[in-house]
């Protein structure tokens, strides 16, 4: 079997859909030339699915993501979120159906270095319109979950890379999001690290319910999963 051609419409989970794809391209600019990230690219994924999205550099894996999350346009096709068209939606109504939503999980973090622990945690609350003492207490609660209740007023500087890696688990988990969306969440860290933030992503999905996608080029990764969806040259492989 060629393990590399193009798949037609994948279905990433069996169950009801939450996130739908539908002939999704993107293409860039890189100078005179035209780059398609993606082509027409098809993708089904149920809900409460945990989804490992693999490939190599280039594939088009933190594309896909970026259109899921609402943090990117396609060229063409439609993002479509338990059932509802969402591509072209004006600027302000997607930025707050990215907050009510989606829970990021970035390869570097993105923690505010001047802000304490629960406070970079309290971000998605913050834009959420709750008051100081409402932050603090869901921040506090979150960071409790993950172990961490202990870090919540040091700064990310004196934090070790799990730690860090943790406390951006929490902030994504702040508004308890029913889609956690996490760019090579292990990438920064060592393997008994690695094991440490896939078992928090594991426990979320199972205990919340959560649909769970994790791009990846780390190995750690596919012990967790449970189901793999494989990229090269923009288009899914089969």
């Amino acid at each position: 079997m060629d393990h590399h051609r193009p798949a037609g419409r994948v279905d990433a989970a069996k169950g009801e859909r939450v996130i739908e794809l539908r002939n999704l391209t993107k293409t860039y600019r890189d100078g005179p030339n035209r780059v398609e990230a993606l082509r027409s690219l098809d993708l089904r994924i149920a809900r409460g699915a945990f989804i490992g999205v693999y490939g190599p550099s280039g594939s088009g894996k933190s594309t896909l993501l970026n259109l899921i999350g609402l943090l990117d346009e396609p060229t063409s096709g439609d993002v479509l979120l338990n059932g509802v068209v969402l591509t072209g939606l004006p600027d302000r109504k997607a930025a707050k159906m990215r907050n009510a939503t989606f829970g990021f999980v970035f390869q570097r973090f993105n923690l505010i270095p001047h802000l304490p622990a629960w406070k970079n945690v309290a971000i998605p609350c913050r834009y959420a319109g709750m008051g100081h003492r409402a932050q603090r207490q869901r921040a506090m609660e979150v960071l409790d979950r993950i172990g961490l209740s202990g870090c919540a007023d040091r700064l990310p500087a004196s934090l070790s890379g799990g730690e860090e890696q943790r406390v951006a688990i929490a902030r994504a988990l702040a508004l308890s999001p029913a889609i956690i969306l996490a760019d090579e969440p292990t990438g920064n860290l060592d393997t008994a690290n690695g094991h440490e933030v896939m078992q928090q992503f594991a426990r979320i999905q199972q205990e919340d319910g959560s649909t769970v996608v994790v791009v990846t080029h780390d190995p750690v990764v596919a012990e967790y999963v449970k189901t793999e969806v494989h990229l090269r040259d923009g288009q899914i492989c089969a």
